[in-house]
């Protein structure tokens, strides 16, 4: 066998281990070890949607250098793993809509690339929480894609509920807004996810804690409930918001720092806003408040001499 032809299942799969690492802005192959381990760890059944949905780029022969890195991966494998978890893993439909949902993703990240080239903008993850987005509201008009226990329901807990965090929580919660990313809430999922970071760079790691901190404490002081805070709803996206701006897209300093918490506290407030938004439509929040507060924030960094885009 040729060495060329040896070195391609090697190399197929290190690019799918970047994707999965890519959904943290993390290239890193050990990094998506990790990750793969963690969804594994949740349920193989999601293990398979996200590695299903990673490896869909390779269908459409999309750029080379972008699959390598991993960018052509990360929303096929966040649309795949939130059809399974939503729709339910176990009907041949969710299987069919999520390698198709996948392969969807992939068109709208070229699409998406090419128009935000101009502003220098990444297209984050918003081929992804599009297609999340159409699915999840039109999901129950289709009796073959919604089934009986999917779960679509976004409605909001009311903010009367129970405010008060006990040690547990906050443990559980911190953990759980690194699992939430990849839309598991186990707490050793989470953590998983977060070795997986640290084994890759130990500032993004550091950001991520921060962010998971600052979600909790943002969440716990404006008094949402508690079990949404332990749950990890409120703080995932401060955690990839905290991650963005302060180890990724802006050069790393003490000042990128604090902008990057000040954007992961907004974005807990407007994750809680965008769930409100999305509630009479049976929508999911997803990572919409990531991206917007980030759009925004990376937009502002002009009118802030101290920062700059890395």
């Amino acid at each position: 066998m040729p060495e060329v032809a040896r070195r391609q299942p090697v190399r197929f799969g290190y690019e799918v281990l970047r994707g999965f690492a890519q959904v943290d802005f993390m290239p890193n192959a050990a990094c998506g070890l990790f990750f793969v381990a963690a969804v594994f760890a949740a349920g193989w059944r999601y293990g398979l949607a996200a590695l299903l949905g990673t490896a869909t780029a390779y269908v459409l022969g999309v750029d080379r250098e972008r699959i390598a890195a991993g960018l052509e991966g990360f929303n096929g494998c966040l649309v795949a793993l939130a059809f399974a978890v939503f729709l339910g893993p176990g009907y041949v439909s969710t299987w069919l809509m999520a390698a198709g949902g996948a392969v969807v993703a992939a068109v709208l990240t070229a699409a998406l690339a090419n128009l935000l080239r101009p502003w220098s903008m990444p297209t984050f993850t918003l081929p992804f929480c599009l297609m999340a987005s159409v699915v999840t509201v039109a999901a129950p008009g289709f009796q073959r894609v919604w089934h009986e226990g999917s779960s679509l329901s976004a409605l909001p807990r009311s903010a009367s509920e129970d405010s008060a965090l006990g040690a547990g929580e906050v443990v559980h919660a911190f953990f759980a807004d690194v699992g939430q990313i990849f839309l598991m809430p186990q707490w050793y999922v989470g953590l998983l996810f977060l070795l997986g970071i640290f084994v890759a760079d130990w500032f993004a790691g550091l950001t991520a804690c921060l962010g998971s901190v600052v979600g909790i404490v943002t969440a716990w002081g404006l008094g949402a409930p508690a079990s949404d805070v332990a749950e990890g709803l409120l703080g995932y996206n401060a955690v990839l918001v905290a991650m963005a701006l302060g180890a990724v897209f802006l050069e790393r300093g003490v000042a990128a720092l604090l902008y990057a918490l000040v954007g992961a506290a907004a974005s807990t407030v407007l994750t809680v806003a965008v769930t409100s938004f999305f509630a009479p439509f049976g929508g999911h929040t997803l990572t919409w408040p990531y991206i917007l507060t980030t759009l925004f924030f990376l937009a502002a960094v002009p009118s802030f001499p101290r920062l700059r885009r890395s």
